[in-house]
């Protein structure tokens, strides 16, 4: 998936992720649930880094068992690795966002909803409806909410959100 022409003033595109992005998305990882567990665990920071890197490697493992065959992809800016994006496109009225976030430096600055245009964009010419899971507390569901992203389901700490074209 590549974007034609600028978004934000700069060239985005996605890659396939290799075994040398680990620590880039770990990083991704990490960033996202930071600022959770500082307010949540009275531990020390090394301690809560511990417990974030375990919490990822159960993830990668989560998704390598249950989404083995998705695409597992990291979003570039300007040729600079910015975020991930893993999608799941085996459903044949569905495609599911199983993964999306960027580092804190490119959050807020219009790259998510490029992204997230661009995967709406692929689901309509598949004549596909598009769906991801979000926690409660997630602050980028007011992002999709824009996008036409509607609740539609709880499911235990998510909510699954749909889209149809």
């Amino acid at each position: 998936m590549q974007f034609d022409g600028a978004i934000a003033g700069h060239r985005v595109t996605v890659r396939p992720l290799t075994g040398a992005d680990q620590p880039l998305i770990r990083e991704i990882y990490v960033s996202h649930r930071w600022e959770e567990v500082q307010v949540l665990i009275d531990w020390t920071d090394e301690q809560k880094l511990a417990f974030l890197n375990d919490q990822f490697r159960l993830q990668c493992l989560h998704y390598e068992k249950h989404y083995h065959d998705a695409e597992f992809m990291v979003v570039e800016v300007d040729g600079q690795a910015a975020g991930r994006l893993y999608l799941w496109d085996h459903n044949p009225a569905d495609l599911r966002i199983v993964e999306i976030g960027f580092l804190p430096d490119y959050r807020g600055r219009g790259f998510g909803t490029a992204l997230l245009r661009a995967v709406q964009q692929r689901a309509r010419a598949a004549g596909k409806s598009c769906s991801i899971h979000v926690e409660h507390s997630n602050p980028a569901r007011r992002l999709y909410n824009r996008l036409d992203f509607r609740e539609v389901e709880l499911v235990g700490p998510y909510i699954r959100l749909h889209w149809a074209a």
